[in-house]
Parts: structure tokens; sequence; C-alpha cells
């Protein structure tokens, strides 16, 4: 029997027409994907892993422009609580990335042109009805489960409520179901470094091969330290000082470069970032997320996105994450008893903030692996 080619790592695929949230139509849909394991006979072992506002589809392969390994192979793979033995796994690249789905990087097939910022404003709702699109080609009507962390669990959460009929379970960790000012006023400070930048060229810079990086690196920098913990970043870094050649013993400079070493950390996360991600992506990601409102697309109550439906929950938080607090899950938790939903949550202890969910975090294994165990 020859191999399927809808299957594996790298693949690509054309679907639509998309109807948006924000009244905006896709005809032509690209969507970048993988898949680990085998579907079995009565498709009923797919896991849909959703990545984070940065993440992309190599949940567990390597980076082709990294070469890093996949950025959740602590909980996906051989031996693993998501392991390609039981589980036929797909990961897809979000509407509005970077990575091969269609967004403002991608060609406009009207015009032969990246698309830049006449790409359509997305939503959450949107990135998930893209990946129904998916599973439909994949022949996937119904899924064991769907597991996202920090944005990744709002489009968890927002399978569950946009298509309940096709989610047997739903692992939802360190996110929420609206973003608050907080959250907003962060994202905001990000677009603003980012259009500040004369490279941005009003999102029309992709012909230039001069992108706005400065700015994009000053929102990831910004945005990092929400991801996290104070008592992280003191014991990692404290108030020490980054020795350079210059000042070997570590001594001030009396100037602006980077004094201490938690300077240094963080221009490194931004330069690093601006390597393999689109600056006009980001925009209308954090936007996306700004918009996500659970409780809104509903009548304005939580529980009614998931009243009726069948699907199976797990709630994780952090208990040092500042970005999504342990009060966000609980809230939903509270929606999903008042809908009758089976729910169930824990609040883990972490160092790390809001990023734990990407470290080695072996409590969060265990209950990760022994909820999908449960719903076998």
């Amino acid at each position: 029997m020859l191999h399927d080619q809808r299957f594996g790592l790298g693949r690509h695929v054309t679907l639509g027409p998309l109807a948006l949230d924000g009244g905006a139509r896709l005809e032509r849909v690209d969507v970048a994907y993988e898949t680990y394991g085998d579907l079995n006979a009565d498709t009923s072992n797919a896991v849909l892993i959703c990545h984070a506002l940065t993440g992309d589809q190599h949940v567990a392969s390597a980076h082709p422009r990294t070469g890093k390994p996949g950025w959740w192979t602590r909980m996906v793979g051989p031996g693993k609580p998501i392991d390609p033995a039981r589980h036929f796994v797909v990961c897809a690249n979000v509407l509005g990335s970077c990575m091969g789905s269609a967004g403002p990087a991608s060609i406009d097939a009207a015009t032969g042109r990246p698309w830049g910022m006449a790409f359509p404003v997305i939503t959450i709702r949107d990135m998930v009805r893209a990946q129904a699109l998916l599973l439909d080609h994949l022949g996937v009507e119904c899924l064991a489960a769907v597991v996202g962390g920090s944005m990744g669990g709002m489009q968890a959460l927002s399978w569950a409520a946009t298509f309940p009929e096709r989610v047997r379970s739903a692992v939802v960790i360190a996110s929420t179901a609206r973003h608050t000012a907080q959250n907003i006023a962060f994202h905001e400070v990000g677009r603003q470094a980012v259009m500040a930048d004369p490279k941005w060229r009003g999102g029309d810079y992709y012909g230039h091969d001069d992108p706005p990086a400065a700015g994009l690196a000053v929102a990831r920098m910004a945005a990092h330290i929400t991801y996290l913990s104070e008592a992280g970043l003191t014991s990692k870094f404290g108030r020490r000082l980054q020795g350079r050649p210059d000042a070997p013993d570590g001594a001030k400079s009396f100037g602006f470069d980077a004094d201490f070493q938690v300077e240094s950390y963080l221009r490194h996360q931004g330069i690093a970032f601006v390597d393999r991600f689109d600056a006009n992506s980001y925009l209308y990601i954090t936007r996306a997320m700004d918009y996500f409102d659970l409780a809104e697309e509903h009548g304005g109550r939580l529980a009614n996105a998931f009243r009726g439906g069948s699907t199976r929950f797990c709630l994780v938080s952090f208990d040092t994450d500042w970005l999504y607090p342990t009060a966000e899950s609980r809230g939903i938790v509270h929606a999903l008893n008042a809908a009758g939903a089976a729910a169930s949550f824990v609040e883990l202890r972490s160092p790390y903030g809001h990023d734990a969910f990407l470290l080695k975090s072996p409590e969060l294994n265990r209950v990760v692996d022994g909820f999908l165990r449960g719903g076998a």
C-alpha cells in the first residue's frame, strides 16, 4: 500500500473558501502542517495540537530555519503523553502566521505579491475553522483530543465551543477565555514598536529585503518578560553584571550597553526571534488574541459556550504565571461546571512563569498522560 501523501512532515495543502468573523472571505487557504503516527481504521485516535503565538507546526520535528528540536518534544514523542505509537498527531501552522499557512507574508493569488496589511484581520475562531478544513482533508471527523497551551489553549476552548461534536476531550494549559486589559496593553506596546520602525513601511516591506527587525525585536523583548516570573528572573540573573572584553570583571560601563545579564538575555531573545518570524504576522496574531472573548461570542455568558456538549476538559495552570494566572483557569472551570461539562483542574507549582508549559515539568506530563488515557 502506497503511503498517503496527506500524512507526514512538511506537508502543505490549499483549502477553502473560508468565511472570516470580520466579514471577509478567503477563497484560498494555504495550510502548512505535520502529522505523526498513523490514523487508525475508525479514525478515533487523532490528537490536534494547537501552538502558541510564536509557535509553528514543527511540534516534534526539527525547525527548518533554526535546526532546533520541535517546540514540544517534552510532551510529544515515543513514551510521552502524546505518543505517535498510540495517537495520530496533527499540528498546523495557524492562519495568519508565517511558516507556510496563509497570512500577511504569503502570496495573494490575485496580485502575485505578498498580502501585507491587505490580509484580512482574523480571530482565534477563524484559526479553528481553518484547522477544521484541514481535518476534513485528512479524513478526521472527530478528535480524540485537542491540546494546547497559551494561545493554543484558546484554540482548544474555541474548538470545543465551535465544533463540540468533533471534540471528545480538550486539554487547556496556561490559558484564558478572554484577554484582559493588561494582556491587550502589553500587545499594543509590541505592535507600536513594530509600526514605529521606519523599515515597517506600512507593512509593505517584503520587496526590500530589510524588514523592521529592530521594532520586532523590541516587541519580542517586552512580550518575553510576561512569559517569565520574577522569581525565575531573579534566580537566573539577579542583578549580575555582564562580563565584556572591555570590562572583564563585570564592572558597570556607565553607558547604555547591556551591563546586566538580564539585558543581554532579552536582547538575544529579540535578535533570535526576528530570524524566524514575520513582523506583520506578529501584528495579526496578537490582534486575534486580543479580540478573543469566548463569552462575548456566546451571548455574554461563558457557560453558554459549553452548554449541551459532551467534551471532557482538563485545565492546568501554574502558580507563577501572571500572564494567564490561575484565576483565569478557575473562571473557565466555573463556567464548565455551570454548563454541566465534565472538567478537571489542577494548579501546578513552577518557578518558570507562563513558559512553564514548554519547559521540563514531570507533573504536567503526568496530568496530561492520565487525562488522555482516561478517555481512551
